[in-house]
């Protein structure tokens, strides 16, 4: 206990100086602890989204109760490329489950809505969506049965043999237990980069700002070694005077935390946003933030001071150290040949296989970022040496070359943030290129079609009458099933609008696309279609496989003919949908991924800057006597500046061009071995954020300077 007194007591013995330190210590560890818990509050609240969304496609065999069962069946609907989701459900007996989220199940025409859903049905025209579901309102779907605030769900009542027939119907005997959350490797992936994107530099932010001033505690633990404390001692009274910093600003952190939770749920970072009871923490979560984050300070500052603990006399006794050698770079090559191996080599076919070697091999190349970093910083700084003509210049070449582990550990924050991001950024963009909605305005974007259940048995006149009738309908075609097993549907040619192409000379009856629309590819007016040895009679015996309507693009025109076909044929799996409604929610999703990754971007470089700055700062502070020296020699406080500048700029601007590069080289590597796709390079937006991220940086060193006028006069090489 005397030792814990001792400590405290030294931990604001040096005055101003001493608690300045510890205040922005403090702050400092704050920062990086409510990041820290923000970061792990969304994980955890992502996968309570997917936990929600899985409970939707419940596994019919986990209930294992002898409850009377309840139909359960979800479809898909769209409305102006949202994805609305119907479950119809039927009890069967008294005792069957209740779906979550409601009071009771409802019956034969009545419902449930979502909050969301709810709004839009009021603010948008009958025939356009509320017309989908005729019945009685019974209310609102509670919190506990969305996914997102924003969700759109609907819970529809029906008669056992009606909900049954249904596709993909299946019986539950209980609701609302702990679905596992959807395997998702992609998601998975990118949750984990971003979540490494904003650790990394958190916990380099917590061990700089532990580090602060270590050289003039170095001078004072050494002093008390020489008067005979014994280096167990010394190592407690370090550990008690970082923990106890760190201990304050953990507790700061957690209320950092809590005070903008709400504002942070408010945010749609994945696309939609959180519930702010979501954004929960685990007892886990707690204890690695409350006992690690002031172990880790407590743990640096025993490091730092090893030279003492081994000598009294270490700290006297500066020397040079060794230069990095060559087999730093080796992680890099070993990390990017694993992500290369499965471009030739076999690929794991579960998700979690998928994670275990793409996820190991990132990290490979992380960690050589990290190593190869003070070599590549002590390379550009010779370089510089060579090549330098003013004093500033040779200076801090020569400084960085001498510990370029100092000079790259300042900056290493900022070649993750850039790296990670990169990654992300990287595999976003080029999903979303390669599966993204079809162009607004568009042929495509304009095409609806409609696949019941096992195909509509007939299309009456009075369906086709009704989709005429709707204002932007321009042609109603209907598809029926080819004899030939495997191959596309068939229609009359005079039934195939102009912009969707033609048949050949002399053909009656041709194989089409579903919707007219080849995969992957567009409408075409030039396109000839192949010809199919059906008569026009017999066609017109064959089952209907779909109908496809053209319109004007306009989103009154597309609803009201979407819900004329639902009513007309209900038991569709999928609605009625336009090129690009099936993807518009997983591109939704992976912009929203994509905001995540800018805010990654944002919030890596402002840790990785104040990272730097306190870094800075304390290197200022560590070396004022040696810069008070060449001012006595005649070095000017501007040629000072430039080489404080000079130490920190030339290794981060270096170092970057390599991260962003080496990130978009892994995203590539995934895309294709995961995907097929090739890289779609970033948008000048990313380039842009991290220009202005590194400006900020620029500014934040630009910022210190004039501290060093102040603490480099001739009174301080004399006190020194």
């Amino acid at each position: 206990m005397r030792m814990i007194g001792l400590g405290l007591r030294l931990a604001v013995a040096g005055g101003r100086e001493a608690i300045t330190r510890l205040i922005v210590i403090a702050v400092a560890v704050a920062v990086g602890a409510g990041l820290l818990l923000a970061t792990f509050a969304g994980v955890n609240a992502v996968n309570v989204q997917l936990t929600r969304y899985a409970a939707l496609y419940p596994d019919p065999s986990a209930g294992g109760s002898d409850a009377d069962p309840l139909w359960w069946a979800v479809r898909e609907d769209y409305f102006h490329g949202e994805q609305i989701l119907r479950a119809d459900v039927a009890a069967t007996g008294a005792g069957s489950p209740i779906p979550v989220g409601i009071p009771k199940t409802p019956g034969p025409g009545e419902y449930y809505a979502s909050p969301a859903l709810r709004r839009l049905l009021a603010a948008t025209a009958h025939d356009q969506l509320a017309a989908r579901y005729p019945g009685r309102d019974l209310g609102t779907i509670g919190d506990a049965a969305l996914t997102a605030p924003d969700s759109l769900l609907i819970i529809v009542g029906g008669t056992p043999e009606r909900v049954g027939r249904l596709p993909h119907a299946q019986q539950l005997t209980s609701t609302g237990d702990n679905t596992p959350a959807i395997p998702a490797t992609v998601v998975d992936l990118i949750m984990s980069v971003i979540v490494a994107g904003l650790l990394f530099p958190v916990l380099i932010f917590i061990g700089t700002a532990t580090r602060l001033s270590a050289a003039r505690r170095e001078q004072r633990f050494a002093a008390m070694r020489l008067v005979g404390a014994t280096p167990r001692q010394i190592s407690v009274i370090a550990a008690i005077e970082a923990a106890a910093a760190a201990v304050a600003g953990t507790v700061l952190g957690f209320v950092l935390f809590l005070a903008f939770r709400g504002s942070l749920a408010a945010v749609p970072f994945t696309g939609d946003r959180f519930f702010p009871g979501d954004l929960s923490l685990s007892v886990p979560n707690i204890l690695v933030v409350a006992l690690g984050v002031p172990a880790g300070a407590a743990l640096a500052a025993a490091v730092s001071l090893n030279r003492v603990r081994v000598s009294p006399l270490g700290v006297s006794r500066r020397v040079t150290p060794r230069a990095p050698r060559w087999y730093r770079l080796l992680p890099l090559p070993l990390g990017l040949a694993e992500l290369a191996f499965f471009l030739i080599g076999p690929m794991p076919e579960t998700s979690d296989g998928q994670m275990a070697v793409f996820l190991p091999g990132l990290l490979l190349v992380m960690t050589g970022l990290l190593l190869a970093g003070p070599l590549l910083t002590m390379a550009g700084a010779r370089f510089l040496a060579r090549r330098s003509t003013r004093p500033a210049t040779l200076i801090a070449a020569r400084r960085l070359a001498d510990n370029p582990m100092a000079g790259f550990r300042a900056i290493s924050g900022i070649t993750l943030a850039l790296f990670i991001t990169s990654v992300a950024t990287g595999v976003i963009t080029t999903i979303v290129a390669n599966r993204g909605t079809a162009p607004t305005g568009s042929i495509d974007a304009a095409t609806l079609s409609t696949y019941a259940h096992d195909g509509p048995a007939s299309v009456t006149g009075t369906v086709l009458a009704g989709l005429h009738s709707v204002p932007g309908v321009r042609s109603v075609s209907v598809l029926r099933q080819n004899p030939v097993e495997h191959h596309d549907p068939l229609v009359a040619c005079a039934d195939i609008p102009a912009v969707y192409g033609r048949c050949g000379t002399g053909a009656a009856v041709a194989e089409v696309a579903n919707d007219f629309i080849p995969y992957r590819g567009s409408a075409d007016s030039t396109r000839v279609w192949p010809a199919a040895s059906v008569s026009v009679g017999a066609l017109a015996q064959l089952p209907v496989e779909s109908v496809v309507v053209g319109t004007d693009g306009s989103a009154a025109a597309i609803e009201r003919a979407r819900t004329i076909l639902e009513l007309a044929y209900p038991d569709f799996f999928v609605a009625p949908n336009v090129p690009g409604d099936f993807e518009s929610e997983f591109a939704n999703t992976l912009r929203g991924w994509q905001q995540l990754a800018d805010v990654t971007i944002v919030a890596g470089l402002a840790i990785a800057g104040c990272s730097l700055a306190v870094s800075v700062v304390g290197g200022l502070t560590e070396r004022r006597r040696p810069f008070s020296l060449l001012r006595l020699s005649g070095a000017s406080v501007r040629v000072l500046r430039r080489v404080v500048a000079l130490e920190s700029a030339v290794p981060m601007l270096t170092v970057a061009v390599i991260a962003v590069g080496l990130g978009l080289l892994s995203a590539q590597l995934f895309v294709k071995a995961q995907m097929g796709y090739t890289l779609e390079p970033p948008g000048p937006e990313f380039y842009a954020v991290i220009v202005a991220g590194l400006t900020a940086c620029l500014a934040i060193i630009a910022s210190t300077l004039p501290l060093l006028e102040r603490i480099t006069g001739p009174e301080t090489a004399r006190s020194e």
